[in-house]
């Protein structure tokens, strides 16, 4: 991979400053606790370091400047330059950052700062093969709610730096009506009916169907988008044919990388996806002394 590729959707939204300030205060604080035991015994408070991020195999990176913020959060006279950006895909051996201040605050911060870069570029890394997949296909990949909790925010900017696109950010974000609201109302087309009657006058409304004749039943209801809840791929095809391009269609359940291409070519808008935030594996990120490279966090 080029470390000069920049995923289209690098320049998108990230967290509001004070938003994150606060969630990285949390994060700080259940980590260090009273005070971070080794650091303060063994460091001397005047001694000072030098530290590079790196990448230890291939990634997207996403959160590189919230592990950079985690740092001057902590300790505003750390020296931090960023080598990379979100978004961009990096090889094996990229330095990320270069990180030069007090060491006891540049050790105490650590494992905060790789825990959250390692995540999101895990997340990031993962939704780049994703849609790498359906390249070429029209469809997009978007996520889910299933999200890690307090992490939600950071998490779909990680998916947006891979090329993914956001669903929903919370409940507030939009009208979906699943098969438990469905049964509450009694039918699609009354749930529907309700919804219209009291939803603010931008938000959309999607309905959720597993069959054919919900599909049928949604268009006539009036819905703004239609999600194909795990239905076979034919099933989606002749969904596709059924509402012809009248509004967006998104195919959800058990989406997988082997699996993706076959649904993306049936003419579907929009594949979310819960595994590329809920089942990504982190990525191997260390924070190395620039005179010892073997000294890693633990």
């Amino acid at each position: 991979m080029s470390a000069t590729h920049l995923s289209p959707a690098s320049t998108v939204w990230s967290m509001d400053p004070m938003a994150l300030d606060a969630r990285l205060r949390e994060f700080l604080t259940e980590d260090i606790g009273h005070v971070d035991l080794t650091a303060t015994l063994m460091v001397d408070a005047a001694q000072t370091g030098q530290f590079e991020m790196r990448a230890r195999e291939p990634m997207t990176i996403a959160g590189l400047s919230v592990a950079a913020r985690a740092f001057s959060l902590y300790d505003s006279s750390i020296d931090i330059e960023l080598r990379v950006a979100d978004g961009q895909a990096v090889p094996e051996g990229t330095t990320l950052m270069h990180l030069q201040g007090p060491a006891r605050s540049l050790l105490t911060v650590e494992r905060t700062a790789l825990n959250l870069i390692q995540h999101l570029s895990g997340i990031a890394t993962l939704t780049a093969q994703y849609v790498e997949r359906i390249a070429g296909t029209g469809a997009q990949l978007v996520d889910t709610r299933k999200t890690t909790l307090g992490l939600r925010a950071l998490e779909k900017h990680a998916v947006a730096c891979g090329g993914g696109r956001n669903h929903r950010l919370g409940l507030d974000s939009g009208v979906m009506l699943k098969d438990n609201h469905i049964a509450v109302c009694g039918s699609i087309s009354a749930a529907v009916a309700r919804a219209r009657s009291r939803v603010p006058v931008l938000t959309r409304i999607e309905v959720e169907c597993d069959r054919l004749d919900q599909v049928e039943e949604a268009l006539a209801a009036g819905a703004d988008v239609i999600m194909l809840d795990n239905m076979p791929v034919e099933t989606m095809r002749r969904a596709v044919e059924l509402v012809d391009g009248r509004v967006p269609l998104e195919a959800s359940g058990g989406v997988r990388l082997e699996t993706i291409r076959d649904i993306a070519e049936t003419g579907v808008d929009f594949i979310s996806v819960g595994r590329i935030t809920q089942s990504a594996p982190a990525v191997d990120i260390g924070l190395d002394d620039v005179d010892a490279p073997s000294m890693q966090a633990s």
